[in-house]
């Protein structure tokens, strides 16, 4: 490992250095940290997601929340009318856990379902693909009703189903932004022998971020913010949601992940924004560490995802907390029947552990889930949904998250 962060530390100085200006934007240097092939963070071979990794996620804690989920899903295929074949597309499936849930149980228990399955799985990381096929061929006695590809290779408008992931956005390499003498500036990163990677701060890399900010309604240059205020905008995120709007003909993106409303994102209070590293389960905010052998994150702002989503025809349905979201689907009874079935007090601990860490609001459970729809009648959008029962009616269509 410490050889490959070398050679991914040399690889990011190079590309620095063949620059103009001898500098890149963060969201550059963060795509390297984590993408660049063979050596970034998701491309590498140690990369371990659990609790034996640098952090664990709702599918590593065994097989409820997969579960769960696909009984929404389940759901997603009657009220789309049953087509065939029914899209699952899958973006960034970490090590596979929660693809191979899903599919186990709608093969189990929604066989009138299953024959009709088609599960893309779009996975940047070669290194994660291989895991997750590996995987996949373990447990499952076929992969006929399994593809990989990138979304670009997925038809326009060709899919009747649902796009969904996990903890994926918060992955996206973001610009950093940062308000100097009542100036809209940029974080860029340099290399200098005697102290490493430097940042320094110019004008901005692309008109792109001032829009995304005044599509928000954000200010960063307004009066309540402070000098050196610092955030973050994730311009991948709102590319990628473009992408997806283009491949729906009929169906559903599904988004879990943790972060804010734009009103909380950028509150001036959060004046060194929401980024991250995560090594061996404990977190700091040093992202010029570790080269290649830790995560970089940065909340989601969820309001952008809504508001762009809506210029390209994704409506949003409904939005909530992964704890209730779970609670719908019937987390709560499994864990009643915990006292019920006979099982070891060990397994039994064990299994009320990772229920309650699926709901729990200081973590897991308080990550958001935002449900949006394209080209669903009237009819389909009014149907009550499994997993968000708890909201009203009039929660369901938000004009403003909240």
């Amino acid at each position: 490992m410490a050889n490959s962060s070398l050679l991914l530390t040399q690889k990011i100085i190079d590309t620095i250095l063949a620059s103009p200006h001898q500098k890149i934007t963060f969201s550059d240097y963060m795509n390297l940290c984590l993408y660049s092939y063979p050596y970034g963070y998701y491309n590498s071979e140690e990369i371990s997601i659990g609790f034996e990794g640098d952090f664990f996620t709702s599918p590593t804690l065994g097989e409820d929340f997969g579960e769960l989920l696909a009984k929404q899903l389940a759901q997603f295929w009657e009220i789309l009318d049953k087509p065939s074949p029914f899209y699952l597309v899958e973006m960034g499936a970490g090590e596979g856990n929660l693809s191979l849930t899903i599919i186990k149980h709608l093969q189990q228990n929604y066989a009138h379902i299953y024959p009709h399955l088609q599960y893309i799985i779009v996975e940047a990381s070669p290194t994660l693909r291989k895991k997750q096929t590996e995987l996949l061929q373990k447990h499952l006695s076929s992969l006929a009703k399994v593809k990989w590809c990138s979304l670009e290779e997925i038809e326009d408008n060709s899919i009747r189903g649902v796009f969904f992931s996990n903890e994926l956005v918060d992955a996206f390499p973001v610009n950093i932004v940062e308000k100097r003498n009542n100036q809209l500036k940029e974080v860029y990163v340099t290399y200098n022998p005697q102290q490493g990677f430097v940042e320094v701060v110019d004008d901005l890399s692309t008109d792109k971020i001032r829009e995304y900010l005044a599509t928000l309604n954000v200010d960063l240059t307004g009066e309540e913010y402070p000098d050196n205020y610092r955030t973050e905008v994730n311009l991948k995120a709102i590319d990628w949601l473009e992408t997806i709007s283009r491949k729906i003909r009929q169906g559903y993106l599904l988004t879990i992940d943790y972060g804010y409303t734009a009103e909380k994102y950028y509150h001036p209070q959060r004046f060194r924004g929401t980024l991250k590293c995560y090594y061996r389960h404990r977190h700091h905010d040093n992202p010029y560490v570790n080269i290649g052998c830790q995560d970089i994150t940065c909340h989601v702002n969820f309001s952008a995802i809504q508001i762009y989503g809506e210029k390209w025809g994704l409506q949003t349905l409904a939005y909530t907390s992964q704890a209730l979201f779970l609670m719908d689907l019937g987390l709560g009874e499994r864990l009643a029947k915990l006292s019920e079935r006979e099982i070891g007090v060990g397994e039994a601990i064990q299994r009320r552990y990772q229920l309650h860490q699926l709901i729990n609001p200081e973590g897991l459970g308080g990550f958001r889930v935002l449900l949006q729809a394209k080209n669903l009648t009237d009819f389909q959008k009014s149907q009550p949904l499994q997993g968000f029962q708890h909201l009203r009616p009039w929660d369901y269509k938000p004009r403003i998250l909240e």
